[in-house]
Protein backbone atom coordinates (compact mmCIF):
# COMPACT_ATOMS: atom_id res chain seq x y z
CA UNK A 1 0.00 0.00 0.00
CA UNK A 2 1.02 3.58 -0.53
CA UNK A 3 1.86 6.07 2.19
CA UNK A 4 -1.57 7.72 2.70
CA UNK A 5 -2.03 7.87 -1.07
CA UNK A 6 -5.41 8.70 -2.57
CA UNK A 7 -6.84 8.56 -6.10
CA UNK A 8 -9.78 10.77 -7.14
CA UNK A 9 -11.79 9.40 -10.10
CA UNK A 10 -14.50 11.84 -11.20
CA UNK A 11 -15.56 13.20 -14.60
CA UNK A 12 -16.40 16.59 -13.05
CA UNK A 13 -13.43 18.96 -13.03
CA UNK A 14 -15.13 21.01 -10.33
CA UNK A 15 -15.41 17.97 -8.03
CA UNK A 16 -11.82 16.92 -8.69
CA UNK A 17 -10.53 20.40 -7.86
CA UNK A 18 -12.65 20.66 -4.71
CA UNK A 19 -11.53 17.28 -3.39
CA UNK A 20 -7.91 18.00 -4.35
CA UNK A 21 -7.98 21.21 -2.31
CA UNK A 22 -9.29 19.32 0.75
CA UNK A 23 -6.56 16.66 0.47
CA UNK A 24 -3.82 19.25 -0.02
CA UNK A 25 -4.85 21.02 3.19
CA UNK A 26 -4.04 17.82 5.11
CA UNK A 27 -0.83 17.03 3.27
CA UNK A 28 -2.11 13.80 1.71
CA UNK A 29 -0.58 12.59 -1.52
CA UNK A 30 -3.14 12.24 -4.31
CA UNK A 31 -3.71 11.87 -8.04
CA UNK A 32 -6.78 12.40 -10.22
CA UNK A 33 -8.42 10.69 -13.18
CA UNK A 34 -11.29 12.00 -15.29
CA UNK A 35 -12.97 8.66 -16.01
CA UNK A 36 -13.08 5.03 -14.82
CA UNK A 37 -10.82 3.59 -17.51
CA UNK A 38 -8.07 6.14 -16.83
CA UNK A 39 -8.51 5.55 -13.09
CA UNK A 40 -8.08 1.79 -13.57
CA UNK A 41 -4.85 2.31 -15.55
CA UNK A 42 -3.47 4.48 -12.74
CA UNK A 43 -4.34 1.82 -10.15
CA UNK A 44 -2.65 -0.85 -12.27
CA UNK A 45 0.50 1.31 -12.45
CA UNK A 46 0.63 2.38 -8.78
CA UNK A 47 -0.87 1.52 -5.39
CA UNK A 48 -3.43 3.58 -3.47
CA UNK A 49 -4.84 3.35 0.04
CA UNK A 50 -8.13 5.03 -0.89
CA UNK A 51 -9.96 5.61 -4.17
CA UNK A 52 -12.74 8.22 -4.30
CA UNK A 53 -15.00 7.12 -7.17
CA UNK A 54 -17.85 9.03 -8.83
CA UNK A 55 -20.83 6.74 -9.28
CA UNK A 56 -21.98 8.06 -12.68
CA UNK A 57 -19.14 8.35 -15.24
CA UNK A 58 -18.70 7.67 -18.96
CA UNK A 59 -16.65 4.72 -20.29
CA UNK A 60 -16.66 2.89 -16.95
CA UNK A 61 -19.08 3.76 -14.14
CA UNK A 62 -18.32 3.67 -10.42
CA UNK A 63 -19.81 0.21 -9.78
CA UNK A 64 -17.76 -1.33 -12.59
CA UNK A 65 -14.56 0.29 -11.30
CA UNK A 66 -15.40 -0.83 -7.76
CA UNK A 67 -15.73 -4.44 -8.94
CA UNK A 68 -12.33 -4.30 -10.66
CA UNK A 69 -10.64 -2.77 -7.60
CA UNK A 70 -12.08 -5.28 -5.12
CA UNK A 71 -11.24 -8.18 -7.42
CA UNK A 72 -7.53 -7.32 -7.73
CA UNK A 73 -6.78 -4.95 -4.81
CA UNK A 74 -9.16 -5.95 -1.98
CA UNK A 75 -7.25 -3.99 0.69
CA UNK A 76 -7.80 -0.68 -1.17
CA UNK A 77 -10.81 1.11 0.31
CA UNK A 78 -13.32 2.74 -2.04
CA UNK A 79 -15.48 5.77 -1.21
CA UNK A 80 -18.41 6.28 -3.59
CA UNK A 81 -19.34 9.85 -4.61
CA UNK A 82 -22.97 10.30 -5.55
CA UNK A 83 -25.92 12.67 -5.73
CA UNK A 84 -28.96 12.33 -3.48
CA UNK A 85 -31.04 10.66 -6.19
CA UNK A 86 -28.57 7.78 -6.57
CA UNK A 87 -28.50 6.67 -2.95
CA UNK A 88 -30.00 3.19 -3.69
CA UNK A 89 -27.17 2.54 -6.16
CA UNK A 90 -24.65 3.79 -3.61
CA UNK A 91 -26.03 1.31 -1.06
CA UNK A 92 -25.59 -1.42 -3.66
CA UNK A 93 -21.95 -0.31 -3.96
CA UNK A 94 -21.47 -0.76 -0.19
CA UNK A 95 -22.82 -4.31 -0.50
CA UNK A 96 -20.17 -4.89 -3.18
CA UNK A 97 -17.40 -3.78 -0.83
CA UNK A 98 -17.27 0.04 -0.86
CA UNK A 99 -16.38 1.52 2.53
CA UNK A 100 -19.10 4.22 2.42
CA UNK A 101 -20.62 6.88 0.16
CA UNK A 102 -20.48 10.69 0.20
CA UNK A 103 -23.25 12.93 -1.06
CA UNK A 104 -22.69 15.99 -3.24
CA UNK A 105 -22.47 18.83 -2.37
CA UNK A 106 -19.60 17.77 -0.06
CA UNK A 107 -19.37 18.53 3.63
CA UNK A 108 -15.60 19.06 4.05
CA UNK A 109 -15.58 17.79 7.66
CA UNK A 110 -17.37 14.59 6.62
CA UNK A 111 -14.89 13.94 3.79
CA UNK A 112 -11.85 14.46 6.01
CA UNK A 113 -13.27 12.45 8.92
CA UNK A 114 -14.08 9.52 6.63
CA UNK A 115 -10.57 9.47 5.14
CA UNK A 116 -8.96 9.69 8.58
CA UNK A 117 -11.09 6.80 9.81
CA UNK A 118 -9.99 4.64 6.88
CA UNK A 119 -6.32 5.42 7.48
CA UNK A 120 -6.76 4.50 11.16
CA UNK A 121 -8.40 1.18 10.31
CA UNK A 122 -5.78 0.40 7.68
CA UNK A 123 -3.05 1.07 10.23
CA UNK A 124 -4.67 -1.40 12.63
CA UNK A 125 -5.07 -3.91 9.81
CA UNK A 126 -1.36 -3.61 9.03
CA UNK A 127 -0.52 -4.07 12.72
CA UNK A 128 -2.66 -7.23 12.89
CA UNK A 129 -0.96 -8.59 9.77
CA UNK A 130 2.48 -8.04 11.30
CA UNK A 131 1.27 -9.73 14.48
CA UNK A 132 0.20 -12.81 12.52
CA UNK A 133 3.50 -12.89 10.64
CA UNK A 134 5.40 -12.62 13.92
CA UNK A 135 3.33 -15.40 15.44
CA UNK A 136 4.25 -17.70 12.56
CA UNK A 137 7.94 -17.34 13.45
CA UNK A 138 7.77 -18.26 17.12
CA UNK A 139 7.48 -21.56 18.93
CA UNK A 140 3.73 -21.87 19.19
CA UNK A 141 3.31 -23.85 22.43
CA UNK A 142 5.50 -21.66 24.66
CA UNK A 143 4.49 -18.23 23.40
CA UNK A 144 2.82 -15.65 25.60
CA UNK A 145 0.27 -13.91 23.36
CA UNK A 146 -1.40 -10.87 24.87
CA UNK A 147 -2.45 -7.30 24.27
CA UNK A 148 -4.25 -6.46 27.51
CA UNK A 149 -2.91 -4.09 30.14
CA UNK A 150 -3.39 -6.79 32.78
CA UNK A 151 -1.06 -9.23 31.05
CA UNK A 152 1.48 -6.54 30.17
CA UNK A 153 1.65 -5.69 33.87
CA UNK A 154 2.20 -9.32 34.82
CA UNK A 155 4.86 -9.89 32.18
CA UNK A 156 6.72 -6.71 33.13
CA UNK A 157 6.99 -7.99 36.71
CA UNK A 158 8.62 -11.27 35.65
CA UNK A 159 12.05 -9.70 35.08
CA UNK A 160 12.42 -9.07 38.80
CA UNK A 161 10.70 -12.32 39.85
CA UNK A 162 12.96 -14.43 37.63
CA UNK A 163 16.18 -13.11 39.16
CA UNK A 164 15.50 -14.58 42.60
CA UNK A 165 15.21 -18.18 43.77
CA UNK A 166 12.09 -17.52 45.81
CA UNK A 167 9.16 -19.89 45.43
CA UNK A 168 6.34 -18.52 43.28
CA UNK A 169 2.62 -19.30 43.55
CA UNK A 170 0.70 -18.72 40.30
CA UNK A 171 -3.05 -18.34 40.86
CA UNK A 172 -5.89 -18.42 38.38
CA UNK A 173 -8.72 -20.43 36.90
CA UNK A 174 -8.06 -23.55 34.85
CA UNK A 175 -6.87 -22.77 31.35
CA UNK A 176 -5.69 -19.17 31.89
CA UNK A 177 -2.04 -19.90 31.06
CA UNK A 178 -0.42 -20.44 34.47
CA UNK A 179 2.11 -22.89 33.02
CA UNK A 180 3.18 -20.34 30.40
CA UNK A 181 3.83 -17.81 33.17
CA UNK A 182 5.97 -20.41 34.98
CA UNK A 183 7.92 -21.15 31.78
CA UNK A 184 8.44 -17.43 31.20
CA UNK A 185 9.93 -17.04 34.69
CA UNK A 186 12.26 -19.99 34.06
CA UNK A 187 13.38 -18.70 30.65
CA UNK A 188 14.21 -15.27 32.08
CA UNK A 189 16.14 -16.71 35.03
CA UNK A 190 19.75 -17.83 35.40
CA UNK A 191 18.36 -21.37 35.42
CA UNK A 192 17.21 -21.08 31.80
CA UNK A 193 19.86 -23.53 30.57
CA UNK A 194 18.72 -26.16 33.07
CA UNK A 195 15.59 -28.36 33.03
CA UNK A 196 12.03 -27.09 33.41
CA UNK A 197 10.08 -30.05 34.77
CA UNK A 198 6.30 -30.15 35.22
CA UNK A 199 4.32 -32.39 37.58
CA UNK A 200 0.52 -32.42 37.48
CA UNK A 201 -0.33 -33.08 41.11
CA UNK A 202 -3.99 -33.93 40.45
CA UNK A 203 -3.24 -36.59 37.82
CA UNK A 204 -1.68 -39.20 40.13
CA UNK A 205 -2.77 -41.04 43.31
CA UNK A 206 -0.78 -40.29 46.48
CA UNK A 207 1.73 -43.17 46.30
CA UNK A 208 2.54 -42.60 42.62
CA UNK A 209 2.80 -38.83 43.14
CA UNK A 210 5.29 -39.35 45.99
CA UNK A 211 7.39 -41.59 43.76
CA UNK A 212 7.08 -39.13 40.88
CA UNK A 213 8.36 -36.25 43.03
CA UNK A 214 11.06 -37.96 45.10
CA UNK A 215 11.87 -41.14 43.17
CA UNK A 216 12.01 -44.67 44.63
CA UNK A 217 14.42 -47.50 45.36
CA UNK A 218 14.13 -50.98 43.92
CA UNK A 219 11.53 -53.09 45.72
CA UNK A 220 10.12 -50.17 47.73
CA UNK A 221 6.60 -51.06 46.59
CA UNK A 222 4.88 -53.47 44.23
CA UNK A 223 6.01 -52.67 40.71
CA UNK A 224 9.21 -50.88 41.77
CA UNK A 225 11.48 -53.18 39.75
CA UNK A 226 14.40 -50.77 39.80
CA UNK A 227 15.69 -47.49 41.22
CA UNK A 228 14.09 -44.42 39.72
CA UNK A 229 15.01 -40.76 40.11
CA UNK A 230 12.22 -38.36 41.00
CA UNK A 231 11.37 -35.00 39.45
CA UNK A 232 13.28 -33.09 42.13
CA UNK A 233 16.50 -34.84 41.11
CA UNK A 234 15.80 -34.48 37.38
CA UNK A 235 15.10 -30.76 37.84
CA UNK A 236 18.24 -30.16 39.90
CA UNK A 237 19.67 -26.76 39.02
CA UNK A 238 16.48 -25.87 37.16
CA UNK A 239 12.80 -25.30 37.92
CA UNK A 240 10.10 -27.69 39.11
CA UNK A 241 6.57 -26.64 38.22
CA UNK A 242 3.96 -28.16 40.53
CA UNK A 243 0.63 -27.74 38.80
CA UNK A 244 -2.62 -28.04 40.80
CA UNK A 245 -0.72 -27.94 44.09
CA UNK A 246 -3.99 -27.60 46.01
CA UNK A 247 -4.81 -31.26 45.27
CA UNK A 248 -1.93 -32.90 47.19
CA UNK A 249 -2.53 -34.91 50.36
CA UNK A 250 -1.44 -33.93 53.86
CA UNK A 251 1.31 -36.57 53.77
CA UNK A 252 2.82 -35.18 50.55
CA UNK A 253 2.44 -31.65 51.94
CA UNK A 254 4.71 -32.52 54.90
CA UNK A 255 7.41 -33.96 52.66
CA UNK A 256 7.21 -31.05 50.25
CA UNK A 257 7.57 -28.60 53.13
CA UNK A 258 10.78 -30.33 54.20
CA UNK A 259 12.28 -30.09 50.69
CA UNK A 260 11.52 -26.36 50.51
CA UNK A 261 12.97 -25.69 53.98
CA UNK A 262 16.01 -27.97 53.97
CA UNK A 263 16.64 -28.59 50.24
CA UNK A 264 16.92 -32.33 50.83
CA UNK A 265 14.81 -35.50 50.68
CA UNK A 266 14.96 -39.32 50.47
CA UNK A 267 13.63 -41.51 47.74
CA UNK A 268 10.65 -43.72 48.59
CA UNK A 269 12.06 -46.80 50.35
CA UNK A 270 15.52 -45.25 50.62
CA UNK A 271 17.67 -43.97 53.47
CA UNK A 272 20.19 -41.85 51.59
CA UNK A 273 19.57 -38.10 51.94
CA UNK A 274 19.73 -36.34 48.59
CA UNK A 275 20.52 -32.64 48.32
CA UNK A 276 18.80 -30.59 45.61
CA UNK A 277 18.98 -27.11 44.17
CA UNK A 278 15.58 -26.78 42.55
CA UNK A 279 13.40 -23.71 42.32
CA UNK A 280 9.72 -24.40 42.90
CA UNK A 281 6.90 -22.68 41.04
CA UNK A 282 3.46 -23.91 42.08
CA UNK A 283 0.07 -23.22 40.53
CA UNK A 284 -3.50 -23.69 41.65
CA UNK A 285 -7.05 -22.73 40.73
CA UNK A 286 -8.09 -23.06 44.37
CA UNK A 287 -8.20 -20.40 47.07
CA UNK A 288 -5.38 -21.80 49.21
CA UNK A 289 -5.97 -19.28 52.00
CA UNK A 290 -9.51 -20.64 52.28
CA UNK A 291 -8.17 -24.21 52.14
CA UNK A 292 -5.89 -23.36 55.08
CA UNK A 293 -8.89 -22.08 57.07
CA UNK A 294 -10.73 -25.33 56.32
CA UNK A 295 -7.67 -27.38 57.44
CA UNK A 296 -7.26 -28.88 53.97
CA UNK A 297 -3.87 -27.28 53.36
CA UNK A 298 -0.98 -26.73 55.76
CA UNK A 299 -0.55 -23.11 56.77
CA UNK A 300 3.26 -23.39 57.00
CA UNK A 301 3.47 -24.85 53.48
CA UNK A 302 1.13 -22.17 52.14
CA UNK A 303 3.42 -19.41 53.42
CA UNK A 304 6.49 -21.19 52.03
CA UNK A 305 4.88 -21.42 48.59
CA UNK A 306 3.34 -17.95 48.66
CA UNK A 307 6.59 -15.95 48.90
CA UNK A 308 5.72 -14.35 45.55
CA UNK A 309 2.20 -14.69 44.16
CA UNK A 310 1.04 -13.91 40.62
CA UNK A 311 -2.66 -13.96 39.75
CA UNK A 312 -3.48 -14.54 36.09
CA UNK A 313 -6.91 -13.05 35.25
CA UNK A 314 -9.48 -15.12 33.34
CA UNK A 315 -9.91 -14.42 29.63
CA UNK A 316 -13.31 -12.77 30.19
CA UNK A 317 -11.52 -10.02 32.17
CA UNK A 318 -8.97 -9.34 29.40
CA UNK A 319 -11.12 -9.35 26.29
CA UNK A 320 -8.40 -7.54 24.32
CA UNK A 321 -6.41 -10.80 24.28
CA UNK A 322 -9.14 -12.78 22.53
CA UNK A 323 -8.38 -11.61 18.98
CA UNK A 324 -4.58 -12.07 19.03
CA UNK A 325 -4.99 -15.44 20.78
CA UNK A 326 -7.54 -16.57 18.20
CA UNK A 327 -5.14 -15.72 15.35
CA UNK A 328 -2.29 -17.36 17.27
CA UNK A 329 -4.16 -20.66 17.45
CA UNK A 330 -5.41 -20.27 13.86
CA UNK A 331 -1.79 -20.09 12.69
CA UNK A 332 -0.83 -23.06 14.85
CA UNK A 333 -3.56 -25.40 13.60
CA UNK A 334 -3.47 -24.12 10.03
CA UNK A 335 0.12 -25.35 9.88
CA UNK A 336 -0.64 -28.62 11.66
CA UNK A 337 -3.52 -29.48 9.32
CA UNK A 338 -1.94 -27.92 6.21
CA UNK A 339 -5.25 -26.20 5.43
CA UNK A 340 -5.62 -22.94 3.54
CA UNK A 341 -7.41 -21.00 6.29
CA UNK A 342 -6.00 -17.56 6.98
CA UNK A 343 -8.70 -15.38 8.55
CA UNK A 344 -11.64 -15.16 10.95
CA UNK A 345 -14.83 -13.34 9.98
CA UNK A 346 -15.93 -10.13 11.73
CA UNK A 347 -19.06 -11.82 13.06
CA UNK A 348 -17.15 -14.79 14.48
CA UNK A 349 -14.64 -12.51 16.24
CA UNK A 350 -17.44 -10.40 17.73
CA UNK A 351 -19.08 -13.55 19.11
CA UNK A 352 -15.77 -14.80 20.52
CA UNK A 353 -15.07 -11.41 22.11
CA UNK A 354 -18.48 -11.42 23.80
CA UNK A 355 -18.33 -15.02 24.99
CA UNK A 356 -17.38 -15.57 28.67
CA UNK A 357 -14.92 -18.45 28.05
CA UNK A 358 -15.48 -20.56 31.21
CA UNK A 359 -12.61 -22.77 30.02
CA UNK A 360 -10.43 -19.72 29.32
CA UNK A 361 -7.56 -19.93 26.80
CA UNK A 362 -7.68 -23.72 26.70
CA UNK A 363 -11.32 -23.55 25.56
CA UNK A 364 -10.50 -20.87 22.97
CA UNK A 365 -7.72 -23.07 21.58
CA UNK A 366 -10.10 -26.03 21.33
CA UNK A 367 -12.69 -23.90 19.54
CA UNK A 368 -10.16 -22.69 16.96
CA UNK A 369 -8.72 -26.19 16.45
CA UNK A 370 -12.22 -27.56 15.87
CA UNK A 371 -13.06 -24.74 13.46
CA UNK A 372 -9.88 -25.27 11.43
CA UNK A 373 -10.52 -29.01 11.19
CA UNK A 374 -14.18 -28.69 10.18
CA UNK A 375 -14.19 -25.51 8.07
CA UNK A 376 -14.56 -25.82 4.30
CA UNK A 377 -13.70 -22.17 3.69
CA UNK A 378 -10.61 -19.96 3.81
CA UNK A 379 -12.17 -17.96 6.64
CA UNK A 380 -13.54 -19.21 9.96
CA UNK A 381 -17.23 -18.24 9.98
CA UNK A 382 -19.88 -18.19 12.70
CA UNK A 383 -21.13 -21.56 11.39
CA UNK A 384 -17.73 -23.06 12.28
CA UNK A 385 -18.13 -22.17 15.97
CA UNK A 386 -19.77 -24.55 18.49
CA UNK A 387 -23.54 -24.28 18.52
CA UNK A 388 -23.67 -23.05 22.13
CA UNK A 389 -21.60 -19.97 21.12
CA UNK A 390 -23.82 -18.84 18.25
CA UNK A 391 -26.55 -17.38 20.44
CA UNK A 392 -27.26 -13.64 20.00
CA UNK A 393 -26.86 -13.26 23.79
CA UNK A 394 -23.08 -13.01 23.30
CA UNK A 395 -22.78 -9.26 22.88
CA UNK A 396 -19.90 -7.12 21.72
CA UNK A 397 -17.81 -5.91 24.64
CA UNK A 398 -15.41 -2.98 24.24
CA UNK A 399 -12.97 -2.63 27.17
CA UNK A 400 -13.20 0.82 28.84
CA UNK A 401 -9.68 1.87 27.82
CA UNK A 402 -10.39 0.89 24.19
CA UNK A 403 -12.85 3.67 23.51
CA UNK A 404 -11.09 5.22 20.49
CA UNK A 405 -11.23 3.33 17.19
CA UNK A 406 -7.49 3.58 16.58
CA UNK A 407 -6.83 1.32 19.58
CA UNK A 408 -9.30 -1.40 18.57
CA UNK A 409 -8.55 -4.46 16.47
CA UNK A 410 -10.01 -3.85 13.00
CA UNK A 411 -12.74 -6.46 13.37
CA UNK A 412 -14.04 -4.94 16.61
CA UNK A 413 -13.77 -1.40 15.24
CA UNK A 414 -16.10 -2.43 12.43
CA UNK A 415 -18.50 -3.99 14.92
CA UNK A 416 -18.48 -0.82 17.02
CA UNK A 417 -19.28 1.21 13.90
CA UNK A 418 -22.14 -1.19 13.08
CA UNK A 419 -23.68 -0.68 16.53
CA UNK A 420 -23.58 3.09 16.06
CA UNK A 421 -25.03 2.78 12.54
CA UNK A 422 -27.94 0.61 13.71
CA UNK A 423 -28.65 2.94 16.61
CA UNK A 424 -28.88 5.93 14.27
CA UNK A 425 -31.12 4.02 11.87
CA UNK A 426 -33.49 2.99 14.68
CA UNK A 427 -33.53 6.55 15.97
CA UNK A 428 -34.51 7.88 12.56
CA UNK A 429 -37.41 5.42 12.35
CA UNK A 430 -38.59 5.90 15.96
CA UNK A 431 -37.59 2.39 16.97
CA UNK A 432 -39.77 0.69 14.35
CA UNK A 433 -37.85 -2.49 13.54
CA UNK A 434 -39.74 -3.31 10.34
CA UNK A 435 -39.28 0.16 8.84
CA UNK A 436 -35.64 0.27 9.92
CA UNK A 437 -34.94 -3.15 8.38
CA UNK A 438 -36.56 -2.08 5.13
CA UNK A 439 -34.62 1.21 5.05
CA UNK A 440 -31.20 -0.41 5.53
CA UNK A 441 -32.18 -3.37 3.33
CA UNK A 442 -31.72 -6.35 5.64
CA UNK A 443 -34.19 -8.98 6.84
CA UNK A 444 -36.20 -8.06 9.93
CA UNK A 445 -35.00 -11.25 11.67
CA UNK A 446 -31.36 -10.37 10.98
CA UNK A 447 -31.88 -6.87 12.38
CA UNK A 448 -33.41 -8.32 15.54
CA UNK A 449 -30.40 -10.61 15.98
CA UNK A 450 -27.99 -7.69 15.54
CA UNK A 451 -29.97 -5.63 18.06
CA UNK A 452 -29.57 -8.45 20.60
CA UNK A 453 -25.90 -8.92 19.75
CA UNK A 454 -25.09 -5.24 20.20
CA UNK A 455 -27.39 -4.85 23.23
CA UNK A 456 -29.26 -1.91 21.66
CA UNK A 457 -32.13 -0.50 23.74
CA UNK A 458 -34.87 -0.20 21.11
CA UNK A 459 -37.38 1.00 23.72
CA UNK A 460 -35.47 4.26 24.09
CA UNK A 461 -36.44 5.19 20.51
CA UNK A 462 -40.09 4.06 20.50
CA UNK A 463 -41.76 7.28 21.65
CA UNK A 464 -39.56 9.61 19.65
CA UNK A 465 -40.38 10.38 16.05
CA UNK A 466 -37.21 11.63 14.41
CA UNK A 467 -38.35 11.57 10.78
Amino acid sequence: MGDNKILIVDDSMENRELLSAMLEMHGWEYETAENGELGLRKIEADSYDIVLVDLMMPLMNGLELLDRIKESWPSTEVIIITAYGSIPTAIEAIKKGAFTYLLRPFEPDEVILTIKKIFELQGIRSENKMLREELSRVLMDDTMVYKSFEMKKILSSLDDVSQSNATVLVLGESGVGKELVAKAIHKKSQRAGKPFIKVSCAALPEQLLESELFGHEKGSFTGAVGMRKGRFEIANGGTLFLDEIGEISQSIQIKLLRVIQELEFERVGGTKTIKCDTRIIAATNRDLAEEVKNANFREDLFYRLNVISIKVPPLRERVEDTVPLAYHFLEKYRKETNKDISDISDEALVIMSGYKWPGNIRELENVIERAVVLSKNKTIEVSDLPENMRSPRFKLYIPPHYESADMLPLKLAKAKWEKSYLGNALKRHAGNISRTAEAIEIARKNLQEKIKQHDIDVASYLSKNHD
